[in-house]
């Protein structure tokens, strides 16, 4: 690695970034248990996931949600004006079938699973986090996370997010996440645990 000090103060991330914040989140999501089901391919996992990375946030994220980086994690919020936004139009579904390839339809099956879940009331919604493994106990990706909880809670409003790696889980509850459920995938996949954290205000313990 480099001797130059990497920033953890989160930064507003563009489509300028989209080589670095794909390129980290590749590396972060190598061993997650449903990108590795979506990328079973172990030589060529973190090419596809680079790839299904850049499509997310150059014709997605990057335009209707709250994209942070730092120098080695991003992360991808939706707030509830972007929602309606957010759901990837005709040419990103193809896009993302282009480079998921013969687990496109396992893909599809578990978007459509996940929305099921999704809370109905106004929230602000964590897609996507991740740390550079090489820089994971530094402080970036808590850095990210609370720079995105605080913006919620200035909304007064709860976040929810999904996690199919079972070490995040005490992470996340760490940071005032519960557990509201727990679903195995379509197709045999990994479970996933939705998670849900109720807005904090200045004075809440």
């Amino acid at each position: 690695m480099s001797d130059v000090p990497i920033t953890h103060s989160p930064q507003r991330a563009t489509v300028d970034d989209a080589r670095l914040v794909s390129s980290t989140l590749a590396r972060a999501f190598g061993d997650d248990p449903m990108m590795r089901w979506f990328f079973p391919d172990d030589p060529s996992r973190e090419a596809g996931l680079g790839r299904y990375f850049t499509t997310l946030f150059t014709r997605q994220y990057a335009h209707h949600g709250v994209c942070e980086r730092t120098g080695a994690a991003a992360a991808f919020w939706v707030p509830p004006e972007g929602q309606a936004k957010a759901v990837p139009d005709a040419e990103t579904v193809q896009e993302l079938q282009d480079i998921l390839g013969d687990r496109a339809a396992l893909f599809r099956d578990t978007v459509m699973a996940a929305a099921e879940h999704a809370p109905q009331e106004p929230h602000w919604y964590l897609a996507v986090i991740g740390a550079d493994p090489a820089a994971q106990g530094q402080g970036h990706g808590a850095a990210l996370l609370r720079s995105g909880l605080a913006q919620a809670d200035a909304a007064g409003l709860p976040v929810y997010l999904e996690s199919s790696k079972p070490s995040n889980v005490p992470v996340y509850e760490h940071f005032g996440f519960v557990v509201r459920g727990e679903m195995e995938l379509p197709g045999g996949g990994p479970v996933l645990w939705s998670m849900r954290r109720e807005p904090r205000t200045t004075d809440s313990t």
